[in-house]
């Protein structure tokens, strides 16, 4: 059984994903970037991370 806070996680990437796809398309000019937009949203979580460990110079 699955606790409130997986829960709540689940919920915040969610929305996150939402927000992604919604700003991923909205800047695409073809076809092809929207649909490599939505890409980028699945995995909007491993981009954010990246960039926060190459910030802290991990």
């Amino acid at each position: 059984m699955k606790s409130k806070s997986q829960h709540s996680g689940s919920a915040i990437y969610g929305l996150g994903f939402i927000g992604a796809v919604i700003y991923f398309i909205s800047t695409s000019s073809s076809f092809w970037t929207g649909v490599l937009g939505i890409l980028k949203a699945i995995v909007w979580p491993a981009f954010l991370v990246y960039e926060l460990m190459a910030h802290l110079g991990i």
